[in-house]
């Protein structure tokens, strides 16, 4: 992982991980500013390089779109995060004059478990209308194990949700060639 967010949730859990000394290890460096050659760098080395770009436009975000495979933007279904796509649209489509092999998705995240509640159904509508953007099939929905998993150091897939666990097992399969 590259954690190039001042806020540093990625590089605390992996941190968290490797203080219970749980494994697989997971590396993690903490970058800013150009961060594409450091992602070139560890892709000759490592099947699946994350980044955590943090939640806005960034030198950071933008470097990384240079160089990188697949971003994957996971968002509430608020209108006040739906608010910012036109902008991350034309960003991404500006990405895609250096890195043509861009692909971009949209993951919705922390969405309502409530199955009455079409959030979900009415952002979906609304992200498909952006040219530079996939909607991801997958859904994160907003369960309390994403939280204790950050701040135990372990992974959902290797705590007790079963729901959760399918979630991102499903999330994997859909954009990850792990094989």
């Amino acid at each position: 992982m590259v954690d190039t967010d001042g806020q540093a949730t990625a590089a605390r859990f992996a941190g968290r991980r490797d203080e219970a000394g749980y494994t697989p290890i997971v590396r993690c460096v903490q970058r800013t500013c150009e961060v594409a050659s450091t992602l070139l760098d560890l892709a000759v080395r490592y099947q699946v390089v994350l980044v955590d770009a943090g939640g806005r436009d960034s030198r950071e975000m933008r470097s990384a779109m240079a160089v990188a495979n697949l971003v994957l933007v996971p968002t509430k279904a608020s209108q006040a995060d739906l608010e910012t796509f036109p902008k991350l649209n034309e960003l991404i489509g500006l990405a895609r004059v250096l890195n043509p092999a861009l692909r971009a998705a949209v993951l919705l995240s922390m969405a309502p478990s409530n199955p009455m509640i079409r959030e979900v159904d009415d952002a979906r509508e609304l992200l498909a209308e952006f040219n530079q953007l996939k909607v991801a099939d997958t859904i994160i929905r907003d369960r309390k194990i994403y939280r204790d998993a950050l701040l135990s150091g372990k992974g959902v897939t290797e705590l007790g949700n079963s729901q959760a666990r399918a979630e991102i097992q499903l999330l994997a399969q859909e954009f990850f060639d792990l094989s």
